[in-house]
């Protein structure tokens, strides 16, 4: 019995200890950030025009806000509102580069349907 019990505390000495092995902690990964592109579709009567080119279009701006060589100019109609935000470029005259659309109550809508929607009011408002 003596051999046996040598023999059992020998093989099970390493597994006991397995048991006590520490794995060194692995550093957490940064979640990928994926940038989604925004898309300008339905926007070409807008992008890259400048404030005489958006007033041709839907008329005088409800508001024309400055800020420094910035500009953004407001259209409001009875279904939406649209802000189209303009910038120089390279010393230039200021361009669209981006447009925010909103229904009246403040509630999200489609950039492009906002813009169908101004060019298409009649008598401005």
């Amino acid at each position: 019995m003596d051999a046996l019990k040598r023999t059992t505390a020998l093989l099970a000495g390493p597994v006991l200890l397995a048991g006590c092995a520490t794995v060194a902690p692995t550093a957490p990964t940064a979640p990928v950030r994926v940038v989604m592109p925004v898309s300008t579709a339905g926007l070409e009567r807008v992008m890259g025009q400048n404030a005489a080119g958006l007033t041709s279009l839907f008329g005088t701006p409800d508001a024309d806000f400055r800020e420094g060589a910035a500009r953004k100019l407001q259209f409001q109609g009875p279904i939406c509102v649209l802000d189209a935000y303009l910038y120089p470029e390279k010393g230039g005259e200021p361009r669209v580069t981006y447009v925010d659309a909103r229904q009246r109550d403040g509630t999200p809508i489609d950039r492009a349907s906002c813009v169908a929607a101004l060019v298409r009011r009649d008598g401005g408002k």
